[in-house]
């Protein structure tokens, strides 16, 4: 699942990025840049997967998802910061969602695939006791989110006019965001705490 989210997430940044370079639009730059966001958490759980093993220790086990959800915190307030930054300038330049045929494609892509992969996601951390993988099924999730507000504020703007609804949308998402960032980061500490000094059970290890 993470290969697939590492090579979707590549693949939609480079058709975005080249796309809004060679077109001007910055709106289909800055889906780009979002993929590339969500490129570096799902290398995060790479690296979590492949560092600690089946055979792994428990030590090993609590010290990667430690690292991998600590990494996990800091996208999260990257994509944060990413959302806030450019919906807010939108706002204040007016601009209506963009109409791209690439970018209405990117979205729904998407929109199609995400749901599934956060949700198969979420049931492989519970299995695995991964606080790490959690978070970054959370982070498809709200990959979902943003399509689904980018097209709901397309058909809003074409409807009525509201050329405000996609940047509100993907706003009211921020604290939510943040929120997560927050919890990932307190909860790589409660790892430090139960796996620091002893070889505990790896499943202590993963609940905390």
């Amino acid at each position: 699942m993470e290969w697939g989210t590492t090579a979707w997430n590549v693949v939609e940044a480079a058709i975005a990025i080249g796309a809004g370079l060679l077109s001007g639009s910055i709106a289909l730059i800055a889906f780009g840049i979002d993929s590339l966001i969500e490129v570096l958490s799902a290398v995060a759980l790479l690296w979590r997967l492949l560092r600690a093993g089946p055979r792994a220790t428990a030590k090993e086990h609590g010290q990667a998802e430690r690292r991998a959800l600590l990494l996990v915190g800091f996208t999260f307030v990257l994509l944060s910061g990413y959302i806030s930054i450019e919906a807010t300038l939108a706002l204040v330049a007016r601009s209506a969602p963009e109409t791209s045929p690439i970018g209405i494609g990117l979205s729904i892509a998407s929109l199609i695939a995400m749901p599934g992969l956060g949700y198969a996601k979420q049931v492989t951390a519970r299995a695995m006791g991964s606080k790490a993988l959690a978070a970054d099924a959370v982070e498809t999730w709200v990959c979902a989110y943003l399509s689904a507000a980018l097209l709901l504020g397309l058909g809003l703007h074409s409807l009525l006019g509201w050329w405000w609804a996609d940047s509100a949308g993907a706003l009211i998402m921020v604290p939510f965001i943040l929120w997560q960032a927050g919890k990932a980061i307190q909860e790589a500490r409660e790892e430090k705490r139960v796996c620091r000094t002893h070889e505990a059970p790896v499943s202590d290890c993963r609940t905390g």
